[in-house]
């Protein structure tokens, strides 16, 4: 195997690997490839957040990395809340018709979100704003 291993201060150690010359390849040939690429998620949108992290970064195949990753979180928790859906139907006891429309509610997403440490929770009440106590 190539690579050296060290350990750190804490005691642990650790594997330095370097890429091998096909791995390169590969990476080079995925990085190329997101020239041409169009994410769900607009190159405008990744580059506003990215910059309101302090993230500058001037290389558009670096922003379409990011938004194909965000894509693929989204996804992942979609299919996720949907599963839950699933869950939560089945177990009401309902008939089930032939074709049920999917509804997304705060319920499943939260769960959903929850696996990969989001905490998404609908307030218990919501405040009208100023306007709209006036009459």
């Amino acid at each position: 195997m190539e690579g050296s291993s060290t350990n750190n201060s804490s005691g642990s150690s650790s594997v330095n690997v370097a890429p091998s010359t096909e791995e390169k390849e590969t990476i080079e040939e995925f990085l190329s490839s997101m020239e041409d690429y169009v994410t769900a998620i607009p190159d405008d949108c990744v580059e506003y957040y990215l910059n309101k992290t302090g993230f500058i970064c001037s290389d558009v195949k670096v922003k379409r990395v990011i938004a194909l990753a965000a894509q693929k979180f989204v996804s992942d928790v979609a299919a996720d809340a949907m599963q839950y859906s699933k869950v939560r139907q089945s177990g009401s006891g309902k008939e089930k018709k032939a074709m049920t429309k999917m509804v997304l509610n705060m319920e499943d997403l939260s769960k959903a979100l929850k696996e990969y440490g989001v905490n998404a929770k609908r307030s218990d009440y919501y405040v009208d704003g100023p306007s709209s106590s006036k009459k």
